[in-house]
């Protein structure tokens, strides 16, 4: 499948902003079955500085100086995406979580994709007792390792309530978990704090997803939302797949990859430090149009 994707973030000031250092990781990265072309990433006003470099994680970090007083910053991110289904065989024999949790210790390489990196509690997701309990008899050793971290992802969707008041971006995962409502980045956080829990490699994930309109409604231009689900290292012959756990269903060619990293605050898409600017708003607007016509008459 081929989509056309624009990501717009706006953010006003007041009072007005006089010195401004920002990140911005909305490139997508490399990942299999995902080929990106056509990248494209403006800023206005034009900063007086910007350097490109890879991130400490799977993403791709852009640096932004902006000297002079602003009370507006706009960021648009636009490329074209071919995505194609992941190719798993659940008949075929995996490892078990037992298995997959000695194999990631054993890995001695420590790069961005390395599973030890992903193994231990990070800044917004600590060791959590009560997730960790509630995870425990789900996530048997013996168990296959993908099917049943699939069927926890499940388990989240179906009892949890996505709800975009009940959390903010810092709200912590404990309180997340407590009251059984969020949004995909909590999810996400859930999933990843219960599989660490019994030694399974999970990274935090953010992209695009495709959504489809109600049954004869039009699709609403720049409805969609920046996505956010869980990457599982299933061993050295399946790799990293991707779960999530907001749609109870594995990452498919609907899913987009951008970045990957332990948690949220390694891949937010736009952080920084600013002098001035008592006040701020933050708007987002996120396009992901199919551009495969043969797809979209069928």
């Amino acid at each position: 499948m081929r989509y056309k994707v624009s990501h717009i973030i706006r953010v006003n000031y007041n009072p007005l902003v006089r010195l401004a250092h920002f990140n911005l990781r909305l490139a997508p990265i490399p990942w299999p079955g995902q080929q990106v072309d056509q990248y494209e990433l403006a800023v206005d006003p034009l900063p007086d500085r910007r350097e490109e470099r890879p991130g400490a994680y799977p993403f791709k970090l852009v640096r932004v100086e902006i000297m002079k007083p602003i009370s507006t910053l706009e960021v648009r991110s636009t490329f074209i995406a071919e995505v194609g289904d992941a190719e798993l065989d659940f008949a075929a024999s995996g490892l078990t979580i037992a298995q997959v949790a000695k194999a990631a210790l054993e890995v001695r390489r420590l790069d961005a994709m390395a599973p030890p990196h992903y193994l231990f509690p990070s800044r917004l997701l600590p060791a959590t007792p009560q997730i960790a309990q509630w995870a425990r008899p789900l996530l048997p050793p013996d168990a296959d390792c993908l099917s049943s971290a699939l069927a926890l992802a499940q388990t989240i969707r179906s009892s949890f309530q996505y709800d975009t008041s009940a959390t903010q971006a810092d709200t912590p995962v404990a309180d997340a978990f407590a009251i059984r409502r969020g949004v995909c980045q909590d999810f996400a956080h859930v999933l990843i704090v219960a599989l660490r829990s019994v030694g399974l490699p999970a990274a935090y994930v953010s992209g695009y997803l495709r959504t489809y309109p109600p049954p004869g409604q039009p699709r609403l231009v720049g409805a969609d939302a920046m996505h956010a689900w869980v990457a599982l290292w299933c061993g050295p012959q399946r790799g990293w797949v991707g779960i999530d756990p907001t749609n109870g269903v594995l990452a498919n060619a609907d899913h987009l990859v951008v970045a990957m990293g332990r948690d949220y605050s390694d891949i937010s898409p736009i952080d920084g430090v600013f002098v001035g600017g008592a006040s701020q708003k933050t708007y987002n607007s996120v396009d992901v149009s199919p551009i495969d016509t043969r797809t979209m008459a069928s």
